[in-house]
Parts: C-alpha cells; structure tokens; sequence
C-alpha cells in the first residue's frame, strides 16, 4: 500500500535528521569553540562594539590626565582666592591663617615654604612691571615710591619658581631700616645685576625669572584695615642686555 504524503514527508525529513547527525558525528573536534557559548551577535556589529570598548577605554584615559593635570597646575600655581592687588603688587592675606583655602594649603605643603602667620605680616609680589610686562631677569629695574605701613619691610629678588636668586653679592635683600630716603619719605631702588650707586638690590642676569617679593612686617593691614590710599612703590624697566 503506497504511503500518504505526510508519511513521505516524515520520513524525508527523519533522513535529512539522520544525515545531518551522521555528518555531524565525523567532524573534527575544536578545543577552541567546543563547550563555548556561541556569539549571537551579528557578525556586522562585532566589530563596532570593539570600537566601543576602545573608545571608552580611550575616554577614561583622557579623564584621569585631565584630573592629574588640573590637580598639578592648581597646587603648582594655585588659584587666586582672596588676592589683595596693590598696584603691581599682589598678596593672599589668608595664607597661613584657618580661612586659608585647601590649594594655598596643598601648595604650601608641596613646597615646604611656610607663609606668615596671621599677625606676623604679608607677603606681595611683583610679577610685572607698571606696564604689565613679564620682568626679565636680564634687565635693570627702578623700584620707587612708598611701601604700605609697617614695622619693617624686606626686598628680595626670587626666581619664577619663587626660590630665591642666586646673585654674585654676599646681600641678597634690601629692609627698611638700612635704606636710603628722599626728605618725603620715598625711596630709589635699583635692582640689577651689577652693583650701583645708592640702594642696589643685586639681582641675576641668569635666574629663571624674576619676581620681587615685599614682606611687610607687623602691618595694620593684616587687621583688616582698609587698603583704599594704601602706598605701594612703583615698578619701572631700564636697561636691558
């Protein structure tokens, strides 16, 4: 008796089963794919989640150097809070103090320079002439006019990573108590490398920049007192080699 359609069907696809597990069973063994799970992900998008994978990674390391690098530059140099501007002259009245904020604190303790303490008195700094340029070491310069009051005030020529310079001359500062006046009051400072008449501040043609620093010992504006007329001396360049 001929079979049905559904039974030659049946069997047709019993054969093709049968077949296929005979082909199956005479493949070579693969120890690198048996026992994985295989990738279902299209084969077109394989690659691009690689891609992904080495953006991310690419993303993550800019974000740790930019981090690394903000962190540095900010307890390098420090950002400016509470800078009192005089003229030329700049000062952080809360460094060394409890408002001191966490950058001067980290900078400080990087460095190892201590500032003075709340009282003792304040620091400023000329990084610039009085016509806004850079002061290269190079050069002669005028410091003249007036410093803020105070018990007694220092000059001294530091470098651009504010050390102090190495000059050829056994002084390397000017004070208040050893200078010479105008009968009003004012002063002349030259700052040069080689020695000049007067009041010489001795400076260095080789330093890694130059920065003058103005410590004002126990001075009423470390009180709080009001800085509207406060004098400060003026910065002129002069010579240059």
């Amino acid at each position: 008796m001929p079979a049905s359609l559904p039974e030659r069907a049946s069997s047709r696809l019993r054969g093709y089963g049968m077949r296929g597990s005979r082909r199956r069973a005479h493949l070579p063994a693969n120890p690198e794919t048996d026992g994985q799970v295989p990738d279902r992900l299209p084969a077109i998008l394989r690659p691009r989640r690689r891609m992904l994978a080495v953006d991310l990674a690419f993303v993550l390391a800019i974000a740790v150097a930019t981090g690394f690098l903000s962190a540095y530059l900010a307890v390098e140099r420090g950002p400016a809070f509470g800078t009192l501007n005089l003229g030329v002259w700049e000062a952080r009245p809360n460094q060394g103090t409890r408002q001191a904020d966490p950058y001067s604190a980290a900078t400080h303790a990087r460095t190892g320079r201590v500032p003075l303490a709340d009282g003792e008195g304040l620091v400023f700094l000329a990084r610039t002439d009085s016509a806004g340029d850079l002061l290269p070491p190079a050069c002669d310069y005028v410091i003249a006019g007036q410093a803020a009051p105070a018990r007694l005030w220092t000059l001294v020529p530091l470098d651009a990573g504010l050390h102090l310079v190495e000059t050829q001359s056994p002084r390397t500062s000017l004070d208040s108590r050893h200078l010479l006046r105008r009968p009003d009051g004012e002063f002349i400072v030259t700052a040069a490398a080689r020695a000049r008449p007067g009041n010489w501040l001795p400076t260095s043609a080789d330093a890694n920049g130059l920065v003058f620093a103005l410590r004002l010992y126990d001075t009423p504006l470390t009180t709080g007192t009001g800085v509207a007329n406060v004098p400060m001396p003026s910065v002129f360049r002069g010579d240059c080699r």
